[in-house]
């Protein structure tokens, strides 16, 4: 036998391992690059569409965020089936989400329950948490969250604890309900549905009676918080209403330019100048990236017009 067909023989027999090496090395230089990836993710969703914070983080007495308290519990609610505070989501591990698992987390956000230990435990999560509509979030997605919630700063921030008067109960969101596909996303019309449903526009921005919610009027607008002053929204919220976010040409968006549409959702400013009021989360929207902004009008725009 050849000194050379021994040599090839001899790397016949190495290949296999070195494949096999090179493929845990890949697969373990991917999984120290994943929870990066996750978090970041994570932090894009919470600091941006969900607008997390919008409820859940103290605010200052001009109605700015106050950074150093990020996601420590916030606002106070009392509309007619409870009282409660804005639950604090950091790490803290009494007073916060660090004792709940992963799977604690993911149920409380897409299911409205809370843990099986604990605070309340097995209990429902107020109706002010838009469970409804997170419930549309992808399973890449609501990975990344958890990822991200993991990763912020615990603070320490004991909250009301919550009074139901009623049960509370979530109204199911249509556009949730039937899932979303990550393989679709790169067709804008689809994401901008995904990321106005997981950024829950439509509960505000569809009419409601006596708590409930009318989707046949989806984007119709309506919703007023000037007559819930007894039911304890925040001051800088009262004398809002829910713009009608339809194609309609005069009554809703059907006139307005694509970047008309952008700079109220990231800016809060009205095609006419006007600024806009809370509860929109326009400091939130504002770190969207183009690309989404793109999609959610490219969405809007296919909302059938209503009056």
């Amino acid at each position: 036998m050849s000194r050379s067909f021994r040599w090839h023989t001899h790397l016949q027999r190495l290949c296999p391992l070195a494949i096999l090496g090179a493929l845990l090395a890949a697969t373990s230089e991917a999984g120290a690059q994943t929870p990066t990836a996750g978090v970041e993710r994570g932090r894009y969703l919470v600091e941006s569409i969900l607008g997390c914070g919008n409820c859940h983080t103290p605010k200052s007495s001009t109605g700015e965020p106050i950074a150093s308290r990020n996601l420590s519990g916030g606002l106070s609610f009392s509309p007619p089936p409870c009282v409660g505070v804005a639950s604090n989501i950091t790490p803290d591990r009494e007073t916060g989400v660090g004792s709940w698992s992963d799977d604690d987390i993911k149920r409380a956000i897409v299911e409205g329950k809370r843990p099986n230990h604990g605070r309340l435990a097995n209990t429902e999560l107020a109706v002010v948490m838009a469970t409804s509509f997170f419930k549309a979030l992808t399973l890449s997605d609501l990975d990344a969250v958890v990822a991200y919630l993991r990763s912020v700063p615990a603070i320490r921030s004991d909250v009301t604890t919550p009074v139901y008067r009623l049960p509370q109960k979530h109204q199911p969101f249509p556009g949730a309900e039937q899932g979303f596909s990550d393989a679709k996303m790169s067709d804008p019309v689809y994401r901008g549905r995904y990321l106005v449903t997981i950024a829950h526009c439509m509960e505000c921005h569809s009419p409601q009676e006596k708590g409930v919610f009318d989707y046949s009027r989806l984007g119709a607008g309506g919703r007023t918080f000037s007559a819930q002053l007894a039911q304890g929204f925040p001051a800088d919220w009262l004398s809002s209403k829910a713009a009608n976010i339809t194609s309609h040409p005069t009554a809703g968006l059907g006139r307005w330019t694509d970047d008309q549409i952008k700079r109220a959702i990231s800016q809060g400013i009205s095609r006419d100048g006007r600024k806009l009021q809370p509860p929109m989360g326009f400091a939130y929207y504002a770190k969207l990236s183009p690309s989404d902004l793109d999609a959610i009008v490219a969405y809007l725009r296919t909302l059938p017009p209503l009056e």
